[in-house]
């Protein structure tokens, strides 16, 4: 089969040519950006999902601390009670008597064994 060499057919080649190279410059570019928004999603989920470990590790420690401040407020409470009650004469001389067996004129202590079990009779 022959092939017509005329100018016409030359521009037609060419335009077939120039529409190719257009294609495959536009396929170049479009896998470019697929790729470039492939990794920028990847990076994405990897960095919500390490922050929402982060935060769910830092919720967990949130709530150990407030389990200790809830105790610690409790031994406050307690300490300031003891504060109020060591201020009271009865009370330092009720202490005095129960841990160092100490005792008034004329008192006589006797040291009694506890109970191993309360339940018995």
């Amino acid at each position: 089969m022959a092939k017509l060499e005329t100018p016409y057919v030359f521009q037609q080649e060419k335009n077939v040519q120039t529409v190719e190279r257009k294609r495959k410059g536009l396929v170049r570019r479009l896998t470019f950006y697929a790729v470039c928004a492939a990794i920028l999603s990847v990076l994405a989920i990897t960095t919500l999902l390490t922050q929402a470990a982060a935060l769910d590790k830092k919720e967990q420690e949130k709530a150990v601390v407030h389990k200790k401040l809830t105790a610690l407020k409790s031994r406050e409470s307690d300490l300031r009670e003891e504060i109020v009650k060591l201020n009271d004469d009865d009370y330092i001389a009720k202490l005095a008597r129960r841990d160092y067996f100490l005792s008034d004129k004329g008192e006589i202590i006797f040291n009694l064994p506890k109970k191993k079990n309360q339940n018995s009779d």
